[in-house]
């Protein structure tokens, strides 16, 4: 390998990246991985992780993730905590660069930046995060058996996380801000027929009740604007994630949402050479460890393609 090329260059961490990277170095490619903004990903703002095959007993997301870097860095994978800015994917070797001017040129690359959670912007919303305040049902439902939980949003995610919660606690409350959903109408006829979720229309979060835990939310309805208090101990924020990709509109395809394009069955983009990982070009799962199958995907499909130009 050129000391000015890399094999394999990774941009972000998470389950994905992190795979990315052990697949990669397992292979002799000297993966260089760059954290971005958020190390760790979703998964950082994720307390107990029980559905991760491996962990019987359970773990935290920031220790899950610890357990995946030291995993990659034991194969030598180098990780550097800084952010791509910048990407140039006109030539045969990709161009990348950080956040700090500084120039990669690599053969293949490995995106996994993942996406964000939209919030409702609440001080009480991150002040209450991991402390009943959720955005992900499945992830964290599980702890919320037996007790009354709120979801806020209208489309088809807020009704599969209120249709979900719903099979675990014996009220949901389901704040839509209008008078109707932006749910798919088969979406909308579950909700409406599950005894246990109550929608409120018209009604939006003014606050997150609770100090150190959540007990409820004070809510108004934009109609009457009466207020009310409702009681529960979980808040599931269901308004959308936005997947981080900005950097590469331009030069690969996406979605209406900015989810990025693969050929189905792999990780591969239009462009040669670069492959897309986890969550940035997954808005249907969003889970750890379909994350991290992508990741696996994306770094065989980098092996493949490197093996195929004889670069390795």
């Amino acid at each position: 390998m050129s000391e000015d090329i890399r094999y394999c260059t990774i941009i972000g961490s998470g389950p994905a990246g992190y795979t990315a990277a052990i697949y990669a170095a397992r292979a002799n490619l000297k993966p260089l991985l760059y954290t971005g903004k958020e190390p760790g990903g979703q998964l950082m703002i994720t307390t107990e992780v029980e559905n991760y095959p491996g962990y019987p007993d359970g773990r935290t997301g920031p220790e899950m993730m610890m357990d995946f870097q030291k995993q990659a860095e034991r194969f030598d994978t180098e990780i550097v905590s800084e952010m791509i800015t910048k990407v140039d994917f006109s030539g045969p070797v990709h161009i990348l660069t950080t956040e700090t001017g500084k120039v990669i040129k690599t053969h293949t690359v490995v995106i996994s930046t993942g996406a964000s959670a939209k919030w409702l912007g609440l001080d009480s919303e991150q002040k209450l995060m991991n402390n009943g305040v959720s955005a992900c049902a499945v992830c964290d439902g599980f702890f919320f058996r037996g007790k009354d939980v709120i979801v806020v949003g209208a489309g088809d995610t807020a009704a599969e996380e209120a249709s979900y919660l719903a099979k675990l606690c014996p009220t949901v409350h389901m704040l839509v801000r209008r008078d109707e959903m932006r749910a798919s109408k088969i979406m909308q006829k579950r909700v409406l027929n599950t005894p246990n979720i109550k929608v409120h229309w018209n009604t939006e979060t003014l606050d997150i009740l609770g100090d150190t835990e959540v007990t409820g939310a004070k809510v108004i309805n934009n109609k009457t604007k009466e207020e009310s208090t409702i009681t529960a101990e979980g808040f599931f924020v269901a308004i959308g994630h936005k997947p981080n990709t900005g950097i590469f509109k331009g030069w690969l395809d996406m979605d209406d949402l900015g989810y990025l394009l693969t050929t189905p069955g792999t990780s591969k983009t239009k462009v040669p050479g670069v492959f897309a990982s986890g969550d940035a070009q997954d808005h249907v799962y969003r889970q750890a460890v379909t994350a991290a199958g992508t990741g696996c995907m994306a770094a065989l499909d980098a092996e493949r393609y490197l093996a195929a130009k004889e670069i390795v």
